[in-house]
């Protein structure tokens, strides 16, 4: 079992150190979350919640992804890096492929692109993109980002996106991992078409059933579970016993909580570490 470390809505100037820490701790990866905008009046409600309530609001920090995942492989040499998830139909395909493939390049191959379709109207109405396309906008974009990692020059012609052949250097030259990220059975087969699944938290309960769901998905596909990579926050106590038990079902990572959650809004440098210590001890 694999774990990962999220840095959801931590402080920006610990960032760092919580990084080169979680390397040496000796966690898989560590994860950021992400918003283009954030209303501070909210109108969408939040798919994850039982009353439609986000579990952050506007004053939590959400820094630029591709500076601070740049500034994450600058300063570690083993360390993965994720995102839980990136709102891709919001972004312009150029860009993400260019930003995507320079990281993937000057990491070594650290980078996961974690993606979902969004949630949250508001932030879409604020881009001027479309909030009801954006799924297919989505797999047009993977589409797109595929071929620039592998072949640097990408021709498409798609409902969404329609362009020439164009040119992005330099290119990795190998199809980045991409993880998908949602609950509704829509975004599982689209995960299951992919690399990857990052669940948004479920319960002990819930992990066995997502997970045959995903293997079902990836049956008919033709594929097994094999490589198939499952990150999942689990919401509820468990156990070591536990972990094996999933690990046996095909879950192959889990992430120790946001520290907004573990140990409030604001903490410091040091109790983070402690907490990080403690979940090492543990379970690495």
């Amino acid at each position: 079992m694999k774990h990962w470390q999220s840095l959801s809505w931590m402080e920006p100037e610990q960032i760092l150190d919580v990084a080169r820490f979680a390397e040496e701790l000796g966690f898989e990866g560590v994860f950021l979350s992400d918003h283009g905008i954030y209303p501070l009046e909210l109108q969408a409600p939040y798919p994850y919640s039982p009353d439609g309530k986000p579990p952050m609001n506007p004053s939590w920090w959400y820094p630029d992804a591709w500076t601070t995942l740049g500034a994450i492989a600058a300063v570690t040499t083993r360390l993965r890096f994720s995102l839980s998830v990136y709102v891709l139909p919001l972004r312009n395909p150029f860009e993400v492929a260019r930003a995507s493939g320079t990281l993937d390049i000057l990491s070594n191959g650290r980078l996961a692109l974690g993606i979902g379709t969004g949630w949250m109207k508001d932030e879409f109405d604020l881009y001027g993109v479309d909030f009801a396309t954006r799924g297919a906008r989505m797999d047009e974009m993977l589409a797109i980002l595929g071929a620039f990692w592998r072949d640097g020059i990408v021709e498409f012609h798609g409902e969404h996106f329609d362009f020439p052949p164009v040119q992005i250097s330099p290119a990795p030259g190998r199809e980045v991992p991409v993880y998908i990220g949602g609950g509704a059975p829509v975004a599982l087969r689209r995960a299951a078409r992919h690399d990857g699944w990052i669940g948004a938290g479920n319960t002990l309960e819930e992990v066995p059933r997502v997970l045959a769901e995903l293997a079902g998905y990836r049956v008919a596909l033709g594929r097994t579970m094999a490589g198939f990579e499952t990150v999942i926050a689990i919401t509820t106590p468990f156990e070591d016993g536990h972990l094996d038990e999933l690990e046996s079902l095909g879950m192959t990572a889990t992430i120790n909580a946001p520290f907004a959650f573990t140990l409030g809004e604001r903490s410091t440098l040091d109790a983070k570490k402690r907490n990080m210590e403690q979940y090492a001890r543990r379970y690495l």
